[in-house]
């Protein structure tokens, strides 16, 4: 095999000079310099060089994130500009920097870590991927993805065929347009995966349409790309077709039942801990080396085998966050680094013709407004999807990544494009995405990542359907008021309860939360803690209720101020109703306080403000403490409701409702009324209020157990004396937290909050002078997202969902 020395003033960007070019080699005693004292310059030395390389790369990419961060680009956009940063479009204009720096003798380690980035980068894609979202497609996001692509791969290919009859092109710019339009229509999943889990919305409601249409938008581009490309091949490339699907096939499959398997029967039989096992991380980074390896024995792609890999690995703890902890910082500012400094070091900005690249261009823009036409229109007119959240759509399904950078480098290695267009299309992906993801950080919150377009609140549901509840419980005797209240709801075969009970755990020194889903069936399953005493309470109230109650235990692990997240998020999975959080004092009958709990206060201020769904924070007073179910018994039970108004109070009574069709309680309702007339000054409100009282009372007619009461009120002091008259009246209240602060009834009271999670009637009666054994619930509704500017008041009631309300199983447990 022939050689070519090379002279270390040759610099990278000339590689494409050498034609005749196959080897670069070097001895190995130029692997390590002799130290100063020999006059060596350390730069001519392969190692030397590679932690200058590594240094500059990743000290270049951290300079342009500082700059921009103001600005709010994206990752890929920082990376991509300190590449260039570094080439000949910047600081490689001096030509001594380049060849010191940057000779073409440092080109094999170059590529040897860039791959190493790549490898890894859609290894952790792969993680971040749930497969299981295959099974939440539905009608709607089949209609997002499939137009996402066809559009703009139509407008494209149109452009195509017209542009050189309007402009006078020579043929070989003719043929690469309809290359670049097929390129510039293609959408990737894990390209939209990444930038989900970059902007954190991946488990919000619009991350869930985007991932299912992204699914969609992926499985359409690999069969228009298939056909495209047999149509382009020839006779002999299109014989290899069949053996190249084949080989995939057999790949896919033996990771998915080879590897896999291996993987959970290693994790089987070892506890869930709050860190990866570190053999256990040393056997996953082998299997992805592996995978890498053997892909590209058969004639893959590299980062094919990884990204298979990092899909069929369950997300969940230990292994999922475990990756996440130990690969995340390495890939993305070490090895990524080096993989976009080796493609800024062969792009020259200033020598792109400027004809071509506005051709160019040109393609790029029709092909992401077809891809931001076809998610918008569709998600407006199939969905209703209010327009802030149609445009944060439409932007997502736009953005390109390393996916298709990859693609744009295997079109000019097969010479489809030449270099001057592949350096267009390096640069429109990055005004593209450059463009686009400030616009989704102004639209789109963060503080919106459980946000839903379905209300989901007791009063929404079905009186006659499956009612989903998240509990929180920090400890067993909270579990058993919860089981009563969870009993009061009247569990019966054709209005069932789907519980998902949560174990709050609090652990210090850990940044991850860790969610660990428990087994009522098996009593030997692994628990932690009192877990044990409290999951066998609640398969003692499932096994008391069979065929109406289904329990889907959780342990949770994590500091404070992280809890709310996996609250809210476990509350979003399951479409939960209603979540039971307990106030974060524990009171007695005597008024005195029993112990002050820092995480469920930082908790429940967090889940009242992000939880997608009706809140209730449960007040305990020592009530229940029995491990059977009081309302179970023969024994008869008061419950009181306070309405004032507003929409709280509406979910008080909607869920007091549920609960007087229990043949052992008596519901007394008690309405506050100002001088006389309905509280509120919302003409609306009162309208709401009225039509919930009606509906109330029409219910009831024929149960002789339900009172209702109406106490004329002049102001606040009035409405204190009527809480108060309720000490040990009741076993059970259920009043709203939030009311008009206008109304005469709350005049005097905004002084006196010392909880805000409570509101001001909460406040009272979880006061010392409030006495008694009355167990308290303040209620809170979700309000419906839709703002009257986006949606017409005949929309505002429908808003849309992109999921199926699929009611959940009563029998085994769900899925983790």
């Amino acid at each position: 095999m022939g050689t070519l020395d090379v002279n270390p003033s040759v610099t990278y960007d000339q590689v494409n000079n050498f034609n005749n070019l196959t080897n670069v080699c070097t001895t190995l005693k130029n692997m390590y310099p002799y130290g100063p004292f020999f006059l060596y310059n350390p730069l001519n030395y392969t190692f030397p060089l590679l932690l200058s390389q590594l240094s500059l790369s990743t000290g270049a990419i951290l300079l342009t994130y500082l700059l921009l961060k103001p600005l709010r680009q994206s990752i890929l956009v920082v990376q991509v500009l300190g590449g260039l940063l570094l080439g000949p479009s910047v600081l490689g204009q001096s030509s001594l920097f380049m060849s010191s720096f940057f000779p073409l003798k440092g080109l094999l380690m170059l590529d040897i870590f860039s791959s190493m980035g790549f490898i890894l980068y859609f290894f952790l894609i792969g993680v971040h991927t749930n497969p299981s979202v295959l099974k939440k497609i539905n009608k709607i996001s089949l209609l997002i993805g499939i137009s996402t692509v066809l559009i703009p791969y139509a407008m494209n290919q149109a452009f195509s065929v017209l542009l050189p009859r309007i402009l006078s092109m020579n043929p070989d710019e003719t043929n690469i347009l309809p290359v670049v339009g097929h390129a510039e229509s293609l959408v990737a999943l894990p390209t939209i995966a990444n930038l989900l889990v970059e902007l954190k919305i991946m488990k919000s409601e619009i991350g869930r349409v985007a991932m299912c249409s992204s699914a969609v938008s992926s499985l359409f581009s690999f069969i228009i790309s298939t056909i495209f490309d047999t149509i382009n091949q020839d006779h002999d490339e299109n014989q290899q077709v069949v053996p190249r699907l084949g080989s995939v096939i057999v790949f896919v499959t033996f990771i998915v039942y080879m590897v896999r398997p291996l993987i959970l029967w290693l994790l089987k039989h070892r506890p869930v801990q709050a860190s990866l096992n570190t053999n256990h991380f040393i056997i996953v980074v082998v299997l992805v080396l592996m995978t890498g390896f053997f892909g590209q024995a058969i004639g893959l792609h590299t980062h094919f085998g990884p990204l298979i890999l990092g899909i069929t690995i369950p997300a969940g703890p230990p292994i999922g966050p475990g990756l996440e902890e130990k690969l995340h910082m390495f890939t993305y500012w070490i090895f990524l680094p080096i993989f976009f400094l080796k493609n800024g070091l062969i792009i020259n900005i200033f020598q792109i013709k400027p004809r071509s690249h506005m051709i160019v261009q040109l393609m790029a823009i029709v092909g992401a407004l077809g891809k931001f036409i076809g998610a918008y229109f569709t998600s407006r007119r199939g969905c209703n999807m209010p327009i802030a959240d149609a445009i944060t759509l439409g932007l997502l399904m736009t953005n390109q990544g390393l996916l298709e950078l990859g693609l744009f480098k295997m079109l000019r290695r097969k010479k489809s494009i030449d270099t001057d267009t592949f350096v267009s299309m390096y640069l429109s992906m990055l005004i593209v995405s450059g463009l686009a993801v400030p616009v989704i950080k102004r639209l789109y919150d963060p503080s919106r990542t459980y946000v839903v377009y379905k209300r989901r609140s007791v009063m929404d549901s079905k009186s006659k359907s499956q009612l989903r509840l998240l509990v929180c419980v920090p400890d067993e005797e909270i579990a058993h008021t919860t089981i009563n209240i969870l009993e009061a709801f009247n569990p019966r075969v054709d209005s069932q309860l789907a519980v998902c009970v949560l174990h709050l755990v609090e652990v210090v020194g850990h940044s991850s939360p860790i969610l660990i889903p428990q087994n009522l069936v098996e009593k030997s399953s692994f628990h932690l803690g009192s877990s044990k005493d409290i999951f066998e309470a609640f398969r003692t109230f499932k096994l008391s209720n069979l065929q109406c109650v289904s329990v889907y235990p959780y342990s949770l692990l994590s500091p404070c101020t992280a809890m709310h997240d996996q609250v809210c998020t476990l509350a979003l999975d399951k479409k939960s109703s209603l979540v039971i959080i307990p106030f974060h004092k524990r009171l007695h009958a005597d008024g005195t306080v029993e112990s002050y709990k820092k995480a469920s206060l930082i908790m429940n201020k967090n889940v009242l403000d992000k939880v997608p769904c009706s809140v209730a924070i449960l007040i305990h007073r020592g009530l229940f403490r029995s491990s059977l179910p009081v309302l179970g018994s023969s024994c008869e039970s008061r419950i009181g409701v306070i309405f004032l108004g507003g929409a709280d109070d509406r979910e008080a009574l909607a869920i007091g409702a549920r609960m007087a069709d229990h043949p052992n309680i008596t519901l007394t309702m008690t309405r506050l009324v100002a001088d006389g007339n309905f509280t509120g000054n919302d003409p609306e409100e009162r309208r709401m209020d009225n039509e919930s009282l009606s509906e109330f009372r029409q219910a009831m007619t024929d149960n002789y157990r339900v009172t209702y009461i109406e106490e004329v009120i002049r102001d606040g002091r009035g409405t204190a004396a009527v809480i108060c008259s309720m000490e040990n009246s009741y076993e059970i209240i259920l009043v709203g937290r939030n009311h008009d602060k206008q109304s005469p009834l709350m005049s005097g009271f905004d002084d006196c909050v010392d909880h805000a999670e409570l509101g001001a009637i909460g406040e009272i009666l979880a006061s010392s002078h409030f006495k008694g054994n009355t167990t308290i619930l303040v209620v809170q509704q979700r309000p419906i997202v839709v703002n009257e500017h986006e949606c017409s008041r005949q929309d505002r009631g429908v808003p849309y969902s992109i999921t199926d309300e699929e009611e959940m199983p009563i029998q085994g447990r769900s899925p983790p």
